[in-house]
């Protein structure tokens, strides 16, 4: 059975005490392409340095996190577009907006989020967006930028089934990870009626780790538990969810 986590910070500092291990953990469970999404240029070595030691498995991508962006974002998204420029990278992101812990940047997050979509589609590239209590200043920027080019992920998906089936509007897939396994999560009670065709599997390791290790560190191992509670809401064997999920990860990052 081959998995693909398809949104894994492996690179950040809370692996740097057992990586190697943690890498080997996934392995062991078929989990064997892994897409590692920026945040900003204070962790660019880190994620090269990640490819560099498993090239056959880490598959970058670039770009601005809406966290990320402060006063100096402009000087940020040149060095995104740089990067982008000189070499290849798999997807531009993540990139989105961010209202959950700072709303004074909302304009910036806005104008760099246009920015990166507009790069990803002269790049023919997904784009990867992070939304959080922002569903709909995301959609409102996607509205401006919908064509035939405009494709990508939906990170970390919590919304409704009214929001999902609007996402998927927008040419996009919707990554499920750990949020699917809580008590209180709500995407569990509705998923069923996305087709699964649309939906790819991710951790965000390590954060939001599913049911049993919520509240610890996440790693790209506990995908399996993601999986499994797949299996139940889709009642598909684990094997045939792995295949679609693995194959609209295909699709979307053309790989």
């Amino acid at each position: 059975m081959i998995l693909t986590d398809t949104h894994t910070h492996l690179y950040v500092e809370q692996f740097d005490e057992d990586r190697s291990k943690m890498m080997q953990r996934a392995f062991n469970l078929g989990i064997s392409r892994f897409f590692i999404p920026a945040i900003d240029s204070e962790y660019h070595r880190a994620m090269f340095d990640l490819e560099k030691h498993y090239p056959e498995h880490i598959f970058l991508m670039m770009g601005l996190h809406p966290t990320s962006v402060k006063e100096n974002y402009q000087e940020e998204l040149a060095i995104v577009k740089e990067l982008l420029d000189k070499r290849k990278f798999y997807a531009v992101g993540e990139t989105g907006i961010d209202l959950y812990w700072d709303t004074s940047f909302l304009k910036q997050q806005q104008d760099a989020f246009k920015t990166q979509i507009q790069w990803a589609k002269e790049k023919d590239l997904p784009v990867v967006i992070h939304s959080r209590e922002s569903f709909d200043e995301i959609f409102e920027v996607l509205e401006g930028e919908k064509d035939e080019k405009l494709r990508g992920i939906f990170h970390c998906f919590t919304g409704t089934l009214e929001q999902a089936n609007r996402a998927l509007s927008f040419n996009m897939k919707l990554g499920i990870g750990g949020v699917v396994t809580f008590k209180n999560g709500k995407i569990d009670q509705f998923l069923k009626r996305i087709p699964l065709e649309h939906i790819v599997l991710e951790t965000d390791a390590p954060y939001l780790a599913p049911v049993p290790f919520r509240g610890k560190r996440n790693e790209s191992a506990y995908i399996v538990n993601i999986l499994e509670k797949l299996v139940d809401i889709y009642n598909l064997t684990p094997q045939e969810i792995a295949e679609i999920t693995t194959q609209n990860s295909k699709d979307v990052f053309r790989i």
